[in-house]
C-alpha cells in the first residue's frame, strides 16, 4: 500500500504463511530467501532491489485473466486522470477470482486509502496481512491510516514493524524518528 493497522495487526509479526503466491515448497523457499536478504541488506540500493523483487513476486497471481484485470485496475488508479471507483471494481472481481491472493488485497486498499475511505481500507489491509503478514506495504499502509486518524502510538508501532521487515527504508525511519518523541511515555 501506501507507506503506512490496527490493534494485534500491528503489534506482532506472525509466522509467514503458505499463502497463494507461495503455495510451493520450493516458492515459500524463495520467498523466504528473499527476506532474509532483505534483512542483512548492507544498503538502500540493495535493499530497494530486493524489495523489488519480493514486490513483482506478490503481483503474480498464477493466471493470466486475474494478472490481466490487476494491471487494468493499477493503471486506472496511476492514470493522470485516476478512475478509483473503476479500480475497486476491477480489484472486486479479482479478489473474487483469486480469494487468497494478498497482493489484490492490499491494491484495493491502497484504492480505497485514495478514496478517503479508511475503514475499508483498513479491512483490506487486514485481509492483504492475514494472507501475507510480511507484506511491508500493507504493513505501511496500516501505519499511515492509524497516524491520519490519530492513533500515533499503533501507527509507531506499525512504523517499527515495516523496519523490522524492510530496514532499509530512510523515509519510515525518518517518520519513526519523528514520532517517537510525541509518543514516548503517553498512554494513548
Amino acid at each position: 500500500m501506501l507507506i503506512g493497522r490496527a490493534e494485534a495487526s500491528a503489534q506482532a509479526t506472525p509466522a509467514p504463511p503458505d499463502n497463494a503466491q507461495t503455495s510451493t515448497p520450493d516458492a515459500s523457499k524463495g520467498m523466504a530467501s528473499l527476506f532474509d536478504r532483505l534483512a542483512k541488506a548492507e544498503d538502500e540500493d540493495e535493499a530497494k532491489g530486493i524489495a523489488n523483487l519480493i514486490e513483482r513476486r506478490w503481483l503474480r497471481s498464477g493466471s493470466d485473466v486475474t494478472d490481466l484485470l490487476m494491471a487494468r485496475a493499477t493503471s486506472a488508479m496511476q492514470q493522470k486522470d485516476q478512475d478509483l471507483p473503476q479500480a475497486v471494481e476491477l480489484l472486486d472481481r479479482v479478489i473474487r477470482l483469486e480469494p487468497d491472493w494478498a497482493e489484490a488485497y492490499n491494491r484495493r486498499a491502497t484504492a480505497f486509502f485514495m478514496l478517503g475511505d479508511y475503514e475499508r481500507s483498513m479491512l483490506d489491509v487486514r485481509q492483504a496481512l492475514a494472507r501475507e503478514p510480511r507484506h511491508f506495504g500493507a504493513v505501511a499502509g496500516l501505519a499511515q491510516i492509524l497516524l491520519i486518524t490519530g492513533d500515533k502510538k499503533n501507527a509507531l508501532e506499525a512504523f517499527r514493524r515495516v523496519l523490522a521487515l524492510n530496514p532499509k527504508m530512510p523515509s519510515v525511519r525518518a517518520v519513526v524518528e519523528k514520532l517517537e518523541p510525541e509518543v514516548m511515555g503517553r498512554d494513548t
